[in-house]
């Protein structure tokens, strides 16, 4: 019989995206409101995947990860999520999205993203969010799975994700990177 454990805290990742890059420091400075200060950002990386947000958000559109000091219960990602999208309302001008807002975490073996979409590989996790198990860790690697989301299996946020997963290594250590 297994015994149930608690779940270990984890290290918030946000991903976001936009065409207007002005926003950025904005939305970082409310989110660090909510979320506590940053621990990592990532470079501007284009996000030329999909055109499925061309004809709300425009194009080019261009993605930043923020990685936040503080841990979280795992279990709060739902209210994350809920907090993100009120946030997106607030930055959306004439019933269009300025700024696309991914919360998710980041454990040692995997890195999960919210959505409000359910699907066959999504769990539910109450509040009408659902948790997407978006990247594993195995054999010292990210590993895509097959509905990975292309931008979060390209090695640009992969490598970024591996520094993440070693400040969050420290983190449950105590170590300071």
């Amino acid at each position: 019989m297994s015994k149930p454990q608690d779940p270990k805290p984890a290290k918030l990742v946000i991903g976001l995206f936009t065409k207007e890059r002005a926003l950025f420091e904005a939305l970082v400075d409310e989110l660090g409101s909510h979320f506590g200060p940053l621990d990592l950002v990532s470079p501007w990386m284009p996000f030329d995947y999909t055109s499925y947000y061309e004809q709300e958000m425009g194009r080019p559109l261009f993605r930043r990860l923020v990685v936040f000091k503080s841990l979280i219960a795992q279990i709060d990602l739902a209210g994350i999520k809920l907090r993100t999208n009120r946030l997106e309302d607030r930055y959306t001008h004439n019933e269009r999205r300025r700024v696309n807002i991914d919360p998710g975490y980041l454990l040692n073996e995997r890195f999960v993203l919210a959505s409000g979409k359910n699907f066959s590989h999504r769990i539910y996790i109450g509040d009408r969010i659902y948790a997407d198990l978006t990247l594993i860790y195995q054999r010292g690697a990210f590993e895509k799975l097959p509905w990975t989301y292309p931008d979060y299996a390209d090695q640009p946020v992969i490598r970024f994700l591996v520094q993440a997963r070693a400040k969050y290594a420290a983190d449950l250590k105590g170590i300071k990177l």
